[in-house]
């Protein structure tokens, strides 16, 4: 188990996360129950903030990356330890503005923003809007231009670094969705497009090479790519890029297959990233970019467990033995998306060892609803408490109401003491916005 300053067993043999017995949380809140340690985020959020202050003259800025948790609680984390965020949509936009974050220092990704969504960040005065498509630039300077306003953007770039990670979660391969193409030319050309538009000023460029990475050579790969790329367009189109945006993706530890990073561990990671734009910068004649990072998972993933009650127990000899909770893949669909691997722990015996393999299944009428294979736990009978670790990022954001069930409430613990961060969802909320036509009455 990776305790780190989050996790440890307590004297009863339960399992505490910042200080607070799983059992009584359990027993007050219900489950299932994401739970967040608030001093684990803020450590993380250091991390980050400072040694970019330290190791760059605090010439940049941390953004935290919304999707990975959103609600108004951590936006008023990351604005009370004066970092920036980016959105990706419409909704986590107005998450942040109920959250009073400064507009200033939001920034608005998405590969499709949508019409509203341009207008709706054009009307709060994002700090920046990160283009991803050429109509998406003509609808932002439109907008713009509507309210007599330059507004700054950068451009999304594919540097082409293939991170080893799930396809999936990789944004920066040849064949991606996202970003406009270094190899292909697009970059360039639409460097110079963005360069004629008289209401949006270019600012530099942005890049993301995937998520749940540990290699450090791919960020710094990255980052070599990148700065090739501003002396390119310094030297043909006479642009240099005032910021740069290395976005995010340091991995987390899940699972045994994962190393387990210390915080002086991702300390000396962005530090040699660091140091790859100072001396990529001195190498090409570069003026030093205001330098952004978007880490999201690696702030809150660890931070973050999700607690169940052990329901039917089904073991089929020779084959599997499945646990059934009272979640599954409508509050962690990870497993079903990535075969993405967890660690669990009976929270109610934390400190008994683990004797078998079991299958952790959910309650979905899907013969695929399992959120881990072969994990060990000690002979499990119903009524334990289930307690599956390292579920702060793409969680809760990622869950739905699938089977009509409703998405489990968050609480944050401060000392031992917790309070909801997102409240239940009642029955009635999963009605409310139904409707009945009068031709069907």
């Amino acid at each position: 188990m990776n305790t780190r300053e989050t996790l440890k067993i307590n004297a009863k043999g339960h399992l505490e996360i910042g200080g607070a017995d799983c059992t009584e949380l359990a027993a007050r809140f219900g489950t299932p129950l994401y739970v967040f340690d608030e001093k684990h985020i803020r450590n993380m959020i250091a991390v980050y903030r400072d040694t970019l202050r330290e190791e760059y003259e605090g010439n940049g800025l941390i953004l935290y990356a919304s999707k990975a948790f959103c609600c108004e609680a951590m936006h008023t984390i990351a604005k009370q330890e004066g970092i920036g965020i980016d959105v990706v949509s419409g909704g986590e936009l107005y998450t942040a503005r109920k959250a009073g974050f400064p507009p200033q220092k939001i920034y608005m990704h998405g590969n499709n923003k949508l019409p509203h969504e341009i207008r709706e960040g054009v009307d709060a005065g994002i700090g920046c809007f990160v283009v991803d498509a050429k109509i998406e630039a003509d609808r932002i300077e439109a907008e713009a231009a509507a309210r007599g306003r330059v507004q700054n953007v950068l451009l999304r770039v594919n540097p082409g670094v293939e991170a080893h990670t799930h396809a999936y979660v990789q944004t920066a391969a040849p064949d991606s969705k996202f970003g406009f193409s270094v190899a292909g030319g697009a970059a360039e050309e639409m460097t110079k497009y963005l360069l004629t538009k008289k209401h949006l000023r270019l600012r530099g460029f942005h890049c993301h090479i995937g998520s749940q990475i540990f290699e450090k050579k791919s960020f710094v790969l990255a980052a070599e790519k990148m700065l090739k790329f501003m002396a390119d367009m310094k030297k043909k189109l006479g642009f240099e890029a005032e910021e740069l945006n290395l976005g995010g993706g340091f991995g987390i530890w899940y699972s045994a297959e994962d190393r387990k990073i210390p915080a002086a561990g991702y300390r000396e990671d962005i530090a040699a990233l660091l140091a790859t734009v100072k001396s990529g910068c001195a190498e090409y004649g570069l003026k030093r970019p205001f330098l952004l990072l978007e880490p999201g998972r690696s702030i809150v993933g660890e931070a973050g467990i999700t607690l169940y009650t052990v329901g039917a127990i089904k073991e089929i000899p020779g084959i599997r033995k499945y646990l059934a909770v009272d979640g599954g893949m409508f509050e962690n669909p990870r497993f079903c998306l990535y075969q993405s691997k967890y660690t669990a722990i009976l929270a109610n015996r934390a400190g008994e060892t683990p004797t078998e393999p079991v299958a952790i299944a959910g309650k979905c009428c899907e013969s695929g609803d399992l959120i881990g294979v072969n994990l060990l736990l000690p002979k499990a009978e119903p009524g334990d408490l289930l307690a599956v670790l390292s579920t702060g990022a793409y969680n809760y954001s990622m869950a739905s109401n699938y089977n009509r069930n409703p998405i489990p409430p968050a609480v944050l613990v401060r000392d031992g003491q917790a309070e909801y961060i997102v409240r239940p969802q009642s029955y009635e909320d999963l009605v409310r916005n139904d409707a009945v036509p009068e031709f069907l009455k």
